[in-house]
């Protein structure tokens, strides 16, 4: 028996998010489905967080456990070819016994992406519509605010399911290319829709609703009513997980 480390990559938008719900199709349950067929055995697979409904994964990486004699090449090529077209492994490799696919993640890193001008479909698939520019410096003025430890319960659902909202974030930047706008964002761990409140909060100081050190505020206070609104999740991208 061996570990292997999948890495994949989805578009989100036709599931409720990576963990199995008995209410709708997530990417585990393809994903598990699609192994079975080709293993001929149901395997359980453990992903390294569990993604929003729409949400989507440039590198997502999970875990399974599978034969010794199973060649890596070969099990892409035959996992890929059961996989749905917006769903796709891009390598694997074997990891150890021990290894956890969540629990030995050092770090994660998301975008989300958003753009103004002319309603495009393509583009509003995978980013978020926007009626204007907002003020990028003002947006970076509020991002470089959150850089480090802090409590992010603020900047999180009421339907989180942990007790520690201590995150540490190491990267929150504005980019700005043409009428397209990233924020990217790094950090050892994320809470519940925490990534859309912060982009959602960036926003507002951007379109000057709220103030660029408003976030001294909400740390102080803990409000959840301080931030701005939680963005749609056609516009969030986990792009990179740390080992």
């Amino acid at each position: 028996m061996k570990r292997m480390l999948l890495t994949i990559s989805y578009d989100g938008t036709a599931y409720h998010g990576w963990q199995v719900q008995p209410n709708g199709i997530t990417i585990q349950q393809t994903l598990q489905d699609c192994v079975e067929k080709l293993l001929k055995k149901r395997v359980s697979i453990t992903g390294c967080s569990r993604t929003d409904a729409g949400v989507h994964a440039r590198n997502f990486t999970c875990h399974l456990d599978c034969e010794d004699n199973l060649p890596e090449s070969a099990f892409i090529l035959g996992l890929n070819s059961q996989l749905p077209n917006d769903i796709s492994v891009l390598s694997c490799r074997e990891v150890p016994l021990d290894f956890h696919a969540r629990y030995n993640a050092k770090g994660k890193k998301y975008v989300y992406s958003m753009y103004c001008g002319p309603k495009n479909p393509f583009d509003s698939r995978y980013k978020l519509h926007i009626p204007k520019m907002p003020d990028i410096n003002l947006m970076n003025d509020f991002c470089r605010g959150i850089v480090g430890t802090h409590d992010f319960a603020p900047f999180s659902s009421s339907k989180r399911t942990v007790e520690d909202t201590v995150r540490t974030i190491t990267k929150c930047d504005v980019i700005k290319n043409g009428n397209y706008i990233d924020i990217e964002i790094a950090g050892d761990g994320f809470l519940y829709n925490m990534v859309r409140i912060i982009a959602g909060t960036a926003l507002d100081v951007g379109y000057k609703r709220l103030k660029t050190d408003c976030y001294i505020d909400i740390f102080k206070s803990g409000d959840r009513s301080l931030c701005g609104k939680t963005l749609q999740p056609h516009g969030l991208a986990l792009v990179k997980v740390y080992y």
